[in-house]
């Protein structure tokens, strides 16, 4: 046998053909999309090492921060998995969601036994906080920064690909207001809500009306004493999405969901059916979008018919989904509890706007000069997350000094390639970065097929001689302006203020994806390798080997595997391939026969 030759690092020529050499792995974010990608490297890779760095205390990501009273799923709990993993109502393997909406808990718990359940455990640092990294392009690695948030110690890791899974739902931020720092009362945040906290018998104060506030508000409102919410904006207040309504699951449904086969399989089908439905409700002057406005009008009207003022101000005159809409049941009607002010939105300056502490620190101040005195016992943030898609960390490519964290920083905005990786920055991934579908559809559905594309590119890497990948500028402009030309014709670029656009009203829209979730799906089904530039670590054809194939030498194979009766191959163009993976299942032959 020869010795490894400088063209061939690898020692490759002396191994069978795709010699899957040793790769080792970081990964930031334990939650969704970190797990997830555990299980898919866990399950298709071997010679690999993983790690998965995450600053809490417990896998789950968002929804171990998200613990606010009501917090719950925004879409029917049985969309909210993935697709191969459902909720269980089981007692050996996990109880399944006990509401049609699951709330924080219960969601957090469901990821927490994906986790359990398949050992994932092993590749996660609980407690760590990626600070930085850095590209060495003459050793093909990254050098990677971590603080042991109980030691307070700062270490250094490498890795030869970096995925950054932290997400857009994990960096929350204070509002912009004057003199916050000398509120008296107790200051929270909805994404860290003191556990401890009783707001029972209280005089609240409630800034925002998005996501977290729709859920909150209902659920203190009935035990606060008095609850002053303070609206910037008017927003659509959306029934609930694909299924009746947010109740509780009886036992006789829970005990057919358990023994019935397929029950529940059909139960998640219909839901995902009914949502993958909706993309068309986004286009501008369509007839789902034109019906869609007048429902959500007349629904807003009923639930606010004592307070047709409230109506008035809250039913905006932008499309229906230009702001993120969320199901809020029990919030229109809990506006209109003798114990809650809503304090409006109007034209600038705006009434509902807050700007400023009062110098007492006791009250609030907003926009138009209205002084708000309380005094307030406690003042809730419900103003989200920094959703700019800015890494948390500087990400730096020694080898030209570049920062994506600078260079994606205000006044730019962010600028990725198919939501997964950024030019000039090899060997780094994103999961869920720019122009992801995180409004499109199902999110988990598109969630899996970004992980399968990422898998892709490291099944490239480790059975082939590469050194390094990153998308080609070009591509990365490319894909951009096509997105911007787009998003014209979507009701996302309406003048709406939406965290699509990084909280703006007339922004750049870089918080979705040009396209339906099932569109999402199908354009990440192949690498584009055209759209990458790889370098490679001696001859790029090393990967030939020893001239032998891996069945070969694979003493559990078929030498002979191809040799059939009936062609049952895979399909060679792109639209078979679909319609043999899409086709509702009727019988393989029947299948067959239609294709």
């Amino acid at each position: 046998m020869a010795p490894p030759a400088p063209h061939d690092p690898d020692d490759r020529a002396n191994k069978p053909i795709h010699h899957a050499r040793h790769m080792r792995i970081i990964c930031t974010g334990a939650g969704a999309s970190g797990l997830l990608l555990a299980y898919k490297i866990q399950r298709s890779f071997r010679n690999y090492t993983l790690i998965i760095y995450d600053k809490n205390s417990d896998v789950a990501g968002t929804w171990v921060e998200n613990r606010y009273p009501g917090c719950a799923c925004d879409v029917p709990s049985h969309s909210y998995t993935y697709s191969f993993w459902p909720h269980r109502y089981d007692d050996a393997t996990g109880s399944g969601p006990s509401r049609v909406y699951a709330g924080s808990n219960e969601i957090k718990g469901y990821f927490k036994g994906f986790a359990e359940a398949w050992g994932l455990g092993k590749y996660v640092r609980l407690r760590r906080r990626v600070e930085g990294a850095r590209w060495d392009g003459e050793r093909s690695v990254w050098v990677v920064q971590v603080r042991d948030l109980e030691r307070g110690k700062v270490e250094e890791d490498e890795c030869e690909v970096l995925v950054d899974a932290t997400g857009f739902l994990n960096e929350w931020e204070w509002p912009r207001i004057e003199g916050l720092e000398r509120f008296r009362g107790r200051l929270i945040h909805t994404a860290d809500w003191p556990e401890d906290w009783d707001y029972r018998g209280k005089d609240v104060a409630l800034i925002g009306n998005g996501s977290s506030a729709i859920q909150v508000l209902p659920a203190i409102q009935p035990h606060v004493k008095s609850l002053t919410t303070f609206i910037r904006s008017p927003t659509w207040i959306a029934p609930p999405i694909g299924s009746s309504g947010q109740r509780e699951y009886t036992e006789e449904e829970k005990h057919v969901f358990k023994t019935q086969p397929g029950a529940l399989l059909r139960h998640r089908k219909e839901i995902e059916d009914g949502m993958n439905k909706y993309f068309v409700v986004f286009q501008k002057n369509s007839a789902e979008q034109t019906a869609s406005r007048a429902a959500l009008t007349t629904s807003m009207r009923t639930a606010l018919s004592t307070r047709p003022d409230l109506a008035a101000a809250l039913i905006p005159d932008w499309s229906v989904g230009c702001r993120r809409f969320t199901p809020g049941p029990g919030y229109l009607e809990s506006l209109c509890a003798p114990n809650v002010t809503a304090v409006l939105p109007s034209p600038p300056p705006n009434t509902g706007d807050v700007t400023a502490i009062t110098p007492s620190g006791t009250g609030v101040i907003t926009a138009a000069g209205t002084t708000h005195p309380g005094p307030f016992d406690a003042l809730i943030c419900a103003t989200g997350f920094n959703t700019s898609f800015r890494p948390r960390f500087p990400i730096v490519n020694g080898a030209t000094g570049r920062d994506l964290r600078s260079e994606w920083a205000p006044p730019n905005d962010a600028r990725g390639y198919l939501a997964t990786a950024a030019a000039g920055f090899p060997n780094y991934v994103t999961i869920f970065g720019p122009a992801s579908p995180t409004g499109n559809g199902p999110v988990l559905g598109a969630l899996e097929a970004q992980a399968d594309y990422v898998c892709a590119l490291l099944d490239r890497f480790q059975t082939e001689p590469v050194a390094s990948f990153a998308p080609k500028a070009a591509a990365v402009d490319d894909f951009n302006d096509w997105l911007d030309a787009f998003m014209g014709r979507m009701v996302w670029s309406d003048d709406c203020r939406s965290w699509y656009k990084k909280h703006s009203a007339s922004g750049r829209v870089t918080g979705l994806w040009p396209g339906s979730m099932l569109h999402f799906v199908e354009a990440l089904r192949e690498v584009r390798w055209d759209d990458w530039e790889v370098e490679y670590r001696g001859n790029r054809f090393a990967w030939l080997g020893n001239g032998f194939s891996r069945t070969e030498v694979d003493p559990e194979a078929d030498l002979s595997y191809y040799v059939r009766e009936v062609d049952e191959g895979g399909w060679a163009s792109r639209e078979m391939r679909r319609k043999a993976l899409t086709r509702r299942k009727k019988g393989v032959e029947e299948t067959k026969a239609k294709l």
